[in-house]
């Protein structure tokens, strides 16, 4: 029996079974976060002998690594059949499993784009003192394939960080404080992801009413995030627990008003258009003049496209990185034309000629 009507929807179930009912091509986006089968043999106590809230719950027990890597091949061979052929996945792990996934991620034909770093800002302390502190989560993004035109917001994450390319080492705290979700002061979940971390992730990969999935939902950390960026979500959860705790989450979240949920769009993913064109399709006419945006400058347009100031000449780029005395400048902002009382960037004419989505 196939699942429908999936958009906006979660489940209390088993994965593996469920996965199974999912349409091909589905998802625009996938987000896992999978038992990390941490192997751990002995209680951990602090200095004070008090006992550490560590990960030992049985659905992260797991009886040999072959049992784990089937696990692991099964329910990501069926994300790979509902990914949509330009969708992507998001996997995280830690030492424990994430080079096992790894293996398998690509053996199964995704293309990985990127192993993130999550760093810890304040990662638990090894209180043995056998080990350096582990301070950091893997995160694996890959393409179904690698042909897939998979979405990037670039300039988006770029202006997120101040207009500095993001880098592949992410420096967030672990999920603490209020949004920490807590049963009579112990934590609901071992494992709950902060909502900035899901944030980052669905910012940077999908857009606005892309469907996204969380085969393993835990305390509904992704769909949470999902709703207030406008995407779509759907998760799975076998866990009762986690379920019921994910979906008073989801009943108490609320969406970012629409208006406010536009991402700054790639200049790569826009057709180039010369500032010539403009020219030859009678948008601008030889002998205009052009300015700076305080009309203290000027420049004169000839029919190649060039323009003229004093005695430079060359490209609306080079003129006005000479002027500026720099080694670059975008000219399509730099100069503005005069349109009735007010200049306007020559940016707004080239916008005309782009095709509109």
């Amino acid at each position: 029996m196939r699942l429908k009507n999936l958009h906006n929807k979660i489940l209390n179930a088993d994965s593996l079974k469920e996965l199974k009912s999912i349409p091909d091509e589905t998802f625009d986006l996938i987000f896992a976060d999978p038992p990390y089968n941490l192997q751990l043999q002995n209680t951990l106590v602090r200095p004070d002998r008090s006992k550490v809230d560590a990960v030992n719950d049985k659905w992260d027990q797991f009886e040999s690594f072959k049992t784990y890597d089937k696990f692991t091949t099964e329910w990501l061979s069926e994300c790979k059949r509902i990914l949509k052929r330009n969708g992507s996945i998001w996997v995280i792990g830690s030492y424990h499993n994430i080079f096992r996934v790894g293996k398998i991620v690509q053996d199964l034909g995704f293309w990985i784009l990127n192993d993130v770093i999550w760093n810890k800002s304040n990662p638990m302390p090894n209180f043995r003192g056998t080990r350096f502190t582990n301070a950091h989560e893997t995160l694996i993004w890959a393409s179904k394939s690698k042909k897939s035109k998979y979405t990037f917001n670039y300039q988006s994450m770029k202006s997120f960080n101040d207009d500095i390319q993001m880098r592949s080492t992410w420096n967030l705290p672990i999920c603490n404080g209020k949004e920490r979700l807590k049963n009579n002061g112990v934590k609901v979940h071992s494992t709950q992801k902060p909502e900035a971390l899901l944030h980052r992730i669905i910012l940077a990969s999908s857009n606005k009413n892309d469907l996204i999935f969380d085969p393993f939902l835990g305390s509904g950390t992704t769909a949470v995030v999902a709703k207030k960026l406008g995407r779509s979500y759907f998760g799975i959860e076998k866990e009762k627990i986690y379920y019921e705790a994910a979906n008073k989450r989801l009943q108490n979240t609320k969406e970012i008003q629409n208006e406010y949920l536009d991402v700054i769009q790639n200049n790569k993913s826009k057709p180039r258009i010369p500032f010539g064109s403009l020219i030859e399709l009678g948008v601008i006419k030889p002998g205009v003049e052009i300015y700076d945006k305080k009309k203290e400058i000027y420049a004169k347009v000839m029919v190649d496209g060039s323009i003229k100031y004093k005695q430079n000449e060359g490209s609306i780029h080079k003129v006005a990185a000479k002027i500026l005395g720099s080694e670059s400048c975008n000219g399509w902002t730099y100069w503005h034309y005069q349109s009735g009382k007010i200049l306007k960037p020559i940016d707004n004419l080239r916008q005309r000629l782009r095709p509109r989505s």
